[in-house]
């Protein structure tokens, strides 16, 4: 199987919280991987605002060997302007850079226009 070819998967399991904080949703998802004992492919992110609830994906795989993962979000401030991003992508890229094994990302905006990126890594 090539690198692209294990990044494939149909299966995904939902999780959902209130408010705007990943770490309890983070915290569920990473326990449904080890018990599970399914390999992590990827992660969504929405903030519903409306409802003040959070809903968190995961996409994974279960025909492999399964591994542990770690959720985490990284506050990268607040975006005036969607014009000039070139300084969102730096505050993403030194985000990222402090942690290890980040196999993806996804990145939501709070009420309160916070960008928020939350990361999937290797444990």
């Amino acid at each position: 199987m090539t690198d692209v070819e294990a990044q494939i998967h149909h299966k995904f399991k939902v999780f959902t919280g209130s408010g705007a904080d990943v770490g309890q949703l983070g915290m569920q998802a990473e326990a449904f991987v080890r018990e599970r004992q399914v390999a992590a492919k990827s992660i969504g992110v929405e903030y519903l605002e409306g409802a003040g609830k959070l809903v968190l994906t995961l996409g994974y795989r279960d025909d492999e060997p399964g591994y542990e993962v770690r959720i985490s979000s990284r506050s990268v401030g607040v975006v005036d302007g969607l014009d000039d991003l070139g300084g969102l992508e730096a505050r993403m890229g030194e985000a990222a850079g402090n942690l290890a094994g980040v196999l993806c990302h996804e990145l939501f905006v709070t009420d309160a226009g916070e960008f928020v990126m939350v990361f999937m890594a290797k444990a």
